[in-house]
């Protein structure tokens, strides 16, 4: 084993006078030079385990304040304090033990919420017990189990916070733990909670927010009034989107930023859509209703009684539904409807006294042939000889201005403002030029289908948004197209002309789209059929070919119809039919049909007056 060497004799003495005469060294003491063994924080060769470490005074520490010894029974009172707590579990800010120093331990603490055992078996000692039992007093107090209604409104402002000291959600020293321990609590009152009220406690952040799907995730009513939430991100965190809150059908977020700077910017759509998109199954925002189109799905025992009529597997899940009309008197719509096509289709210059000035009015033809009518064969049968009379060009470019379908359109923002007809006056002198119509109210009422609901416009006024879908006979041809029409209506003013006429409404907006011939049967009551199940057709109508063409290849000479066949076989539907049936209006082979339909992006209507104007040249 190495060794240190033996110093000479003499060596010590020598050594001692030189740091005396240095000034290092008291001159009227003998004092001992200290080896490695007894320099305290420094790593001996050999150190006993025995030795403790020296805390001698300095006399830096004089001149800086320090006192060695002092500091020495700090760390070990701070020792002492974390020993005794180490098996204690703080869980809420402000907790901490009378045994412990306060300004030492108290800001330690555990998240009250990271593991599935109960807050009072988690949380030993004699006062972090207590502490969750006020906090669960305090629930307790707050909730109306008749109305399954927590109220943690304002609780800053609550006398039993106060004066037990506890720290609530929004508080400036405040946590998530605390409110993740106060939505643990409200998971255990029964009965199970639906409304929670969190008004006017100051939260900025959505953190505060984040433990309420996990503990009440079937919550229906929230309500954040008087916050300081300003972020989309904050919402995120409760969005049911994302499997959170999925059956929350009310919130209230006005008095935060994150609603009031929308609408001072003029952005209430926008704010309502952001809403809608994160809560789907919302039903009131802000004290009003969330405008939504929905289907009417089977309630209750009713589903389950009708377990033996559920469609076939040629259908959809869902039957259709009968006219959706919900917060307005029928009765308005029906006076309406019955006054305005009467007069649209005999006297239209007599429209202008119910469209409000500052009204818009646009039109859109649809000349593709719906699948469904293709396959029914509307368009080539026997029974509706008129349908093959009926020309497109009218709609395209008649009406002041032409078609405004926005995905075909050409010619840039010029043409897309002067479709766009602004004003009673300029609506009704572009209706004026469309075809002639006749639209058979007085008929079978299945012929039309009628929506209608309340929506709040741009000005914050309540109107009514009311849409038709039916059918129409053309002038003079006598064949039927197909139209949706959508209004935005809003109460005639009294002393209005008007008023004066007999109207209850005037028009603010007007959208009129016209489609090749559909059947009604599309929006009839009960199952719905899908386009590859059973096409047999429905009670009343005509019982035709699926394949129309199937009648006229039988007249061709059979080498001629084999060839045809053979050559759009590859051909996939529904432009299949299409081809055929260019074949079969122009005398085109297989091949050329295909290039003039594609030359006309499949557009049969245009692609026949396209084949007509090159013939006429040649």
């Amino acid at each position: 084993m190495l060794s240190s060497p033996t110093p000479p004799a003499g060596s010590r003495g020598l050594a001692a006078a030189t740091l005396r005469s240095a000034g290092l060294m008291e001159k009227d003491k003998d004092t001992r030079m200290r080896d490695l063994t007894d320099k305290p924080g420094r790593k001996t060769l050999q150190r006993p385990a025995h030795k403790t470490r020296s805390h001698q005074s300095r006399a830096i520490d004089a001149i800086v304040g320090k006192d060695r010894s002092a500091a020495s029974t700090s760390r070990n009172s701070m020792a002492a304090a974390r020993a005794a707590v180490a098996n204690e579990g703080l869980a809420i800010r402000g907790a901490s033990s009378s045994k412990i120093p306060t300004g030492s331990v108290a800001r330690l603490r555990r998240n009250a919420t990271s593991s599935t055992t109960p807050i009072s078996a988690r949380l030993g000692g004699v006062v972090a017990p207590k502490l969750v039992e006020l906090w669960r007093t305090f629930v307790r107090a707050r909730y109306n189990p008749e109305a399954r209604f927590l109220n943690l409104e304002n609780m800053l402002a609550d006398e039993f916070i106060k004066k037990h000291n506890l720290v609530p959600p929004g508080a400036p020293s405040a946590s998530q733990k605390e409110a993740a321990v106060i939505f643990k609590l409200a998971k255990e009152l029964k009965p199970e909670v639906e409304t929670v009220s969190l008004a006017r406690n100051g939260l900025a952040s959505g953190v505060h927010l984040n433990a309420i799907p996990h503990y009440l995730p079937k919550l229906k009513n929230l309500s954040l009034e008087g916050n300081s939430l300003r972020f989309w991100r904050d919402m995120d965190l409760i969005a049911g989107r994302n499997g959170k809150l999925e059956q929350l059908r009310e919130l209230i977020l006005t008095g935060n930023p994150i609603r009031e700077l929308e609408y001072q910017n003029n952005r209430v759509d926008k704010y309502k859509s952001e809403m809608s998109r994160r809560f789907p199954t919302l039903e009131i925002l802000d004290g009003e209703p969330v405008a939504k189109i929905a289907f009417d799905a089977p309630h209750g025992s009713s589903a389950v009684a009708s377990s033996s009529k559920l469609p076939a597997a040629t259908s959809f899940p869902f039957d259709m539904s009968g006219p959706f009309v919900t917060g307005v008197d029928g009765g308005v719509i029906s006076k309406f409807l019955m006054q305005f096509f009467p007069l649209f289709d005999n006297q239209r210059s007599a429209l202008i006294d119910i469209y409000h000035p500052s009204a818009t009015f646009s039109f859109s033809a649809n000349t593709a042939i719906p699948p469904r009518a293709r396959v029914e064969g509307f368009h080539s049968s026997k029974e509706m000889p008129h349908q093959r009379k009926l020309e497109w060009p009218p709609w395209l470019t008649g009406g002041q201005g032409g078609s405004r379908n926005l995905s075909k359109m050409k010619g840039g923002l010029e043409r897309m403002a002067k479709t766009l007809h602004i004003g009673s006056a300029e609506a009704v002198k572009a209706m004026a030029d469309l075809p002639s119509t006749e639209h058979d109210i007085v008929g079978t009422p299945d012929k039309f289908c009628i929506d209608a609901w309340p929506i709040t416009t741009v000005d914050g006024s309540m109107n009514l948004f009311l849409t038709v879908h039916g059918q129409f006979t053309e002038l003079p041809s006598r064949g039927i197209r197909s139209f949706d029409r959508s209004f935005i209506l809003t109460p005639a003013p009294e002393g209005s002309r008007a008023k004066q006429l007999g109207w209850d409404v005037m028009v603010l907006s007007d959208q009129l789209c016209v489609r090749a011939y559909s059947s009604h049967e599309a929006w009839r009551p009960g199952p719905m059929k899908i386009m590859t199940g059973d096409k047999s057709p429905r009670s009343g109508t005509p019982n035709v070919d699926p394949n129309p063409m199937n009648a006229w290849l039988a007249t061709l000479p059979p080498p001629a119809a084999a060839r045809i066949k053979e050559e759009s076989t590859p051909i996939p539907e529904p432009q299949r039919t299409l081809v055929l049936q260019v074949c079969q209006r122009t005398g085109l082979n297989v091949r050329f049909s295909v290039d003039c339909l594609q030359g006309n992006e499949w557009d049969f209507e245009r692609a026949l007056a396209n084949f007509e104007q090159v013939k006429d040249l040649s």
